[in-house]
């Protein structure tokens, strides 16, 4: 099998499960009892957590011989904190496990971003591709679990949140192939580490991470509570799968059709990074307004800037700008912000926002994409990118 195929089936498998647990884990949390502010803090800690655990994952993964081999071990771990989940009861007990299950889920991303890119670039196909798999699972997945969730119980969340999670373990470990970390063997811990301060210590890098992340992070609201919100306006769960799935229907479209497109014809990152914020401030700030169902699918079709375009750009940028030898360690720290830290700290105040102003949370977050817009316009006059 080729490598480009076996990248996708790896994105199929690791968006298949976030397919279910980002639009339908605070469903299942919200069925056991646990209020706005509570989820808020338990789908925060993970993202806030990889202040620490992203640099640390990155360090220990580029230690290996191989780069699945990492992969392999956070599928295992994250698979049996998702087990776990349904056993125990209690606040007490789910933070813990869900911060273990969605720490590793996070750390697969960049990982497996990293495999795709190397070979993409040694055997001439484009990243985006294997990629745009991934976004086709997640539409199915939320798709078909939004239609399951109409009559069966929430617990089918967790049901498929395990079964993908050990078919990712079967395949990371028999599946993916065996690319060396670096050609000549995995290096040292203290060249790890001086790797990760010198991409700190690039003010340039540094605020091309804080541009996407931003953008990113104004997803936390949506996330965390459009199911909920559209449900108490008389929206049903399969409606919900439908309109999370008509957002990555086009951002599919866009990886498979338009960026290698854009790419061909020279259009840079910066200026899709600048779409994403414009449509984040757009479509956040008329989410707000609480429009009515049949301007939800234009909206989401907004979701091809404010994230297809703002992730792919991220990408572009990180590959620029941190050396060959810094990959991992540059993917991991952009997704440590935009998948952790800013987007742990919108989560965060996304369940007081949502307890106190309902769907009115939306404005933090089209404020949130204006302040990335705002970074990524002062990334041009530093000559290392360019729109």
């Amino acid at each position: 099998m080729k490598s480009s195929w076996r990248m996708a089936l790896q994105y199929i498998l690791v968006f298949g499960a976030n397919g279910v647990s980002l639009p339908f884990i605070g469903l299942w949390l919200r069925a056991r009892g646990l209020d706005g502010a509570e989820i808020g803090v338990l789908l925060a800690a993970p993202m806030l957590g990889r202040i620490v655990t992203g640099p640390a994952i990155a360090l220990w993964a580029d230690g290996f011989a191989h780069r699945r081999t990492a992969i392999t071990f956070l599928a295992v771990l994250g698979t049996a904190a998702y087990a776990a989940m349904p056993i125990v009861d209690g606040f007490g007990w789910w933070a813990p496990l869900w911060f273990v299950a969605a720490t590793c889920a996070g750390a697969l991303m960049p990982l497996s971003d990293v495999l795709t890119m190397r070979l993409a670039v040694r055997e001439g196909f484009a990243f985006s591709v294997p990629r745009g798999f991934g976004s086709a699972a997640f539409v199915a997945a939320n798709v078909l679990v939004g239609a399951l969730l109409v009559t069966g119980s929430v617990d089918l969340v967790m049901v498929w949140l395990i079964a993908a999670g050990v078919l990712l373990v079967v395949w990371a470990r028999f599946g993916l192939p065996a690319e060396p970390v670096l050609e000549g063997g995995p290096a040292a811990g203290l060249e790890r580490f001086r790797g990760l301060h010198r991409l700190l210590a690039d003010p340039v890098f540094m605020a091309a991470i804080v541009a996407v992340g931003c953008v990113q992070a104004s997803h936390a609201f949506y996330y965390g509570f459009s199911a909920i919100l559209w449900k108490a306006a008389g929206v049903p769960e399969s409606l919900t799968g439908l309109l999370w799935g008509a957002s990555v229907v086009v951002e599919i479209a866009f990886m498979w059709w338009i960026d290698p497109w854009r790419r061909r014809v020279g259009i840079g990152p910066l200026l899709m990074l600048g779409l994403g914020a414009a449509g984040g401030v757009v479509r956040w700030g008329l989410f707000a307004l609480e429009p009515p169902l049949w301007s939800l699918w234009p909206l989401q079709v907004l979701h091809t800037f404010t994230f297809a375009a703002t992730f792919l750009a991220g990408v572009q940028l990180v590959e620029r700008l941190s050396p060959p030898d810094s990959h991992t360690a540059a993917q991991t720290l952009s997704s440590m912000l935009s998948a952790g830290v800013l987007i742990g700290l919108a989560t965060l105040a996304s369940g007081p926002l949502f307890d106190r102003f309902g769907a009115g949370g939306y404005w933090a977050m089209a404020a949130l994409a204006g302040v990335g817009g705002v970074v990524a316009l002062g990334l041009g006059r530093s000559g290392r990118v360019r729109a």
